[in-house]
């Protein structure tokens, strides 16, 4: 019998996945897995996370349901997360507003499949997630992308205008913005909710690093801006907020009407997560507001040692105002090589793995500046330091 096409053929298979190479993320770790080189590419902490958390997780396991859990989550981590957002952002979420997922990306893939229709235009901000543009583009619809400039990476109200068309219907963005660190402004804020109202889009908002702010910042989700509570899909993530990303739990808040299309893509994609995931991070959202202040100056205190090495080092490195992540200006650090060159050598030479921030562009790349993770232990730190102040040196 046969299928119309065999698996021989060059255009065997769905072109979105088909031409796609393997992520920088999976590439520069596996590098860093076959040289030994201290791994500050992908993100992720050193640690284990929270031992009461894990603690729960395992209770659960052994002591509660292994069977499949509500298709839209357990009750009491859809409870959780809308007690969780009144009382850390002062939101109104009532927990049926509240979908449970297989992580964040899960959550975005399932938006995206849910809402947007063919030839539907999605403005994105670049850099951005690697999986935006392959999920937009297999949701059948065109990402309309806002390249933003470094250092400062701002949003103008002329930039949105000049790249939205008759057909833009959806505005997907991250805030705080991996990888520049850069916590989006109130003023930008409240031009997006401006934006989206102006326009009748509908806002994805990827927020996962929205309790890694540093430097007294607090994170304001844009759901919370006039206009914005029908329009606005938000997206949470227990791997960013308790440092357990193996855990894969993450959840997509919306108004009724937006919610029963997610959890209709949600339903036919992993259907549910983990019962004793859930649980335990239906503990964890309940911890007080010292908990998380405490895990924010950790993280802060990595930033700075990474930070502060690299500088002595001779690097200049960008201000990281949230996430896991700093980065680094090449020229500005008489250093001539472009991203690529740089992240190649340093994994061979120095023994150790970062990421070219190019990979976060579709096209015409900012080419000058390197991504490095400081969720890692103190020791990791210095040595990764010690190991790019001898490259920098023999390059002089």
């Amino acid at each position: 019998m046969s299928l119309g096409m065999s698996i021989r053929d060059p255009h065997f298979g769905h072109p979105v996945y088909r031409d796609m190479p393997t992520t920088i993320f999976e590439k520069m770790s596996a590098r860093a897995r076959e040289t030994g080189a201290i791994n500050l590419g992908q993100g992720y902490p050193d640690a284990q996370g929270p031992q009461d958390i894990l603690r729960a997780a395992a209770d659960a396991l052994l002591e509660r349901s292994n069977q499949y859990p509500p298709m839209a989550g357990l009750a009491e981590l859809r409870e959780a997360v809308a007690a969780h957002y009144a009382r850390h952002q002062g939101l109104d979420l009532q927990p049926a507003e509240v979908i449970v997922t297989s992580g964040a990306t899960e959550a975005i893939a399932a938006s995206l499949l849910a809402l947007v229709r063919p030839g539907d235009e999605v403005l994105v901000l670049a850099p951005l997630y690697d999986a935006y543009l392959p999920l937009i583009e297999r949701a059948g619809g065109r990402a309309r992308v806002l390249r933003l400039a470094p250092p400062e990476w701002r949003i103008s109200r002329e930039a949105l205008e000049a790249v939205r068309t008759d057909r833009t219907r959806f505005l997907l963005m991250n805030n705080p913005v991996n990888p520049t660190g850069i916590a989006l402004r109130d003023a930008e804020l409240a031009l997006l909710a401006e934006f989206c109202v102006a326009h009748d889009l509908i806002a994805i908002c990827d927020e996962v690093w929205e309790h890694v702010t540093f430097d007294g910042i607090t994170h304001r989700p844009l759901i919370g801006f006039p206009g914005m509570r029908d329009r606005t899909v938000k997206i949470g993530s227990a791997g960013k907020i308790f440092s357990v990303t193996g855990w894969k739990v993450g959840w997509m808040c919306a108004a009724p009407a937006l919610a029963a299309l997610l959890a209709r893509a949600h339903q036919f994609i992993t259907f549910t997560t983990p019962p004793n995931l859930q649980w335990a991070v239906a503990e964890g959202l309940a911890k007080p507001a010292s908990w998380f202040a405490a895990m924010r100056q950790g993280y802060q205190a990595s930033r700075d040692r990474l930070a502060d090495g690299l500088r002595a080092a001779g690097y200049v490195v960008n201000s990281s105002a949230a996430t896991w992540f700093v980065t680094i200006d090449l020229p500005a650090s008489g250093i001539a090589m472009d991203d690529v060159t740089f992240c190649d050598r340093i994994i061979d030479e120095a023994g150790v793995a970062a990421i070219p921030i190019s990979a976060f562009y579709p096209t015409n790349a900012v080419t000058h500046l390197v991504r490095l993770c400081f969720s890692k232990a103190d020791g990791v730190l210095d040595q990764a330091v010690a190991r790019l102040a001898a490259f920098r040196a023999s390059l002089a």
